[in-house]
């Protein structure tokens, strides 16, 4: 057999069906939300948030698009038990202003940690997250309670070990 017929060959026989490789973008008909729980018991705050944040993008799931809410609604439970390391429960600043002059104000995660976790969690993630409208809608998909107990039992979610994912 000439060389050139083998290689024919072997490309026929390598050849791909291009039409069965399509990428197939998610929109939110499509997408498949999942309940999770999430125990920040003992958690580092940070390394928290960005899974979280992951977990409310959607990046681990194979169908994940970028412009489309295809993440989990997450719960978080024991928010009051989170730990920052070394000194950013006390020296770290967090500002916001009041919309008055001289009405920048700033507090500590302490402070916020202990009159209001929900914003703590909120202010964090909403930084790990895109700037863009979509962002408000995935901070939409998470709920922060202070106890072990939620009021989300009957959507059955599943308690999930973050340190398993990456």
């Amino acid at each position: 057999m000439p060389d050139g017929e083998v290689r024919r060959l072997i490309k026929n026989k390598i050849r791909v069906d291009t039409l069965s490789y399509k990428t197939i973008s998610a929109n939110k008909n499509t997408v498949k939300k999942d309940w999770v729980v999430v125990d920040a018991k003992d958690q580092v705050l940070g390394r928290l948030g960005s899974k979280v944040a992951k977990l409310l993008r959607g990046k681990y799931k194979p169908s994940f698009t970028p412009h489309v809410d295809c993440g989990d609604n997450v719960i978080i439970i024991n928010a009051d038990k989170v730990k920052l390391t070394g000194l950013k429960m006390t020296d770290r600043v967090y500002l916001h202003y009041t919309g008055y002059p001289g009405g920048q104000r700033e507090t500590s995660p302490a402070e916020m940690l202990k009159k209001d976790p929900i914003k703590l969690y909120r202010k964090v993630l909403k930084g790990m997250l895109p700037k863009n409208r979509l962002a408000d809608k995935l901070l939409g998909n998470l709920y922060v309670y202070v106890g072990e107990e939620h009021d989300k039992q009957a959507q059955q979610p599943k308690l999930i070990d973050l340190n398993s994912l990456k």
